[in-house]
């Protein structure tokens, strides 16, 4: 498998990609109508929903922190969403990542605003194409500024990696199950703060520099894409079939329904 060339003479991918550009990105906010915040993410061939709940009272009293609300992430993988049916439930890796993500939106989030509570964010993939950690963390942040939680900035998240020896930026599938290195990165912007950091395999202390920047890059374009989904939920007009004259829909006052 190392003879398989992943970037050409031209620096051109297999994909078509130069090695600085990013897979699409698709984000949107507020899809879920049962959850308190929520959001989809498509990025190149991932597809994750995420669900959050909260801040709620949290029923496990020896977790609970008087200080300060707790954070608990659930990030699972559908059994159709990699090629061979993965088996039902959360593995020993789900587990791992779940935790990691977890500690990266702890940071963001104003949690002392909380206390004895629990902040519940569910992150489930559809369908996986490398890189599902940092698409989960980047829908996460929506999903909870989309439920109206407090936070210092938004988590965007990317990686970089290194492929034939060359460090590009967000790895494919068959980029991450044959390359040489990976690098997931977590940012928030507003405050320039890195909160989640990981690498597997081998980077030279130039490459590692080169990775981390090229991914932190990536995170404050990302961040735009982030804010854009968030603007567009919010901005949208009411529409005008079956409204009053304050532009309510008639038929769903009684109950209290807005239309979006």
């Amino acid at each position: 498998m190392d003879d398989i060339q992943l970037i050409d003479k031209k620096g051109k991918r297999k994909d078509s990609r130069g090695p600085e550009d990013l897979r699409p990105i698709k984000i949107e906010a507020g899809v879920l109508d049962n959850a308190d915040g929520s959001a989809y993410i498509e990025w190149g061939k991932n597809k994750i929903i995420v669900g959050v709940y909260g801040p709620r009272e949290m029923h496990q009293k020896h977790l609970q922190r008087p200080d300060k609300a707790i954070v608990q992430v659930s990030y699972s993988m559908a059994s159709f969403s990699v090629d061979e049916r993965k088996k039902p439930g959360q593995g020993r890796r789900e587990h791992e990542i779940s935790k990691i993500i977890a500690e990266a939106l702890e940071r963001s989030i104003i949690s002392d605003q909380y206390p004895r509570t629990s902040i519940d964010v569910y992150i489930e993939v559809l369908e996986a194409s490398a890189g599902t950690r940092c698409a989960g963390v980047t829908a996460a942040s929506v999903a909870i500024a989309d439920a109206g939680i407090p936070m210092i900035g938004m988590v965007a998240s990317c990686a970089a990696g290194k492929i034939n020896g060359q460090v590009v930026l967000d790895l494919d599938k068959l980029e991450d199950n044959i390359g040489d290195a990976d690098l997931p990165v977590g940012y928030i912007p507003k405050t320039e703060e890195v909160v989640l950091l990981q690498m597997d395999g081998h980077f030279t202390p130039e490459e590692f520099d080169k990775a981390f920047v090229l991914a932190r890059g990536a995170c404050i374009q990302i961040q735009e894409l982030q804010k854009e989904a968030l603007v567009k939920k919010y901005s949208q007009e009411p529409e005008e079939n079956g409204t009053d004259d304050n532009g309510e829909n008639k038929d769903d006052m009684a109950e209290g329904g807005v239309l979006q």
